[in-house]
């Protein structure tokens, strides 16, 4: 139970200092990126905004293809081919058909 103390208070202790590095580090950083200019920002938002936009497509793209590639045929899906081998006899554990107790 000590151990497990100890390493309940180590973890703890290792994430504040964690956090408190990374949020320094965050600030740090959104300093630098406000120090930027206007023109900077735009063209940064416009970047990223140009990225999403291929991202987009390229997933449309992929699904389109896996799409082609991986027709189904139209069958149901709920048919008597997919119930349990089972589901209209239940066994006790030993093997026996419950109907043959009765």
């Amino acid at each position: 139970m000590i151990r497990r103390g100890f390493w309940l208070l180590a973890g703890a202790a290792g994430g504040i200092m964690g956090y408190r590095r990374v949020s320094s580090l965050t600030r740090q950083v959104s300093e630098t990126l406000g120090a930027r200019s206007q023109r900077q920002q735009a063209a940064v938002r416009r970047h990223w905004a140009r990225e999403a936009i291929r991202f987009t497509r390229d997933v449309r793209e992929g699904m389109d293809l896996y799409s082609a590639r991986h027709q189904r045929a139209s069958r149901p899906t709920l048919g008597p081919g997919t119930r349990a081998r089972h589901s209209a006899r239940s066994t006790y554990h030993d093997g026996h058909d419950k109907r043959e107790d009765h």
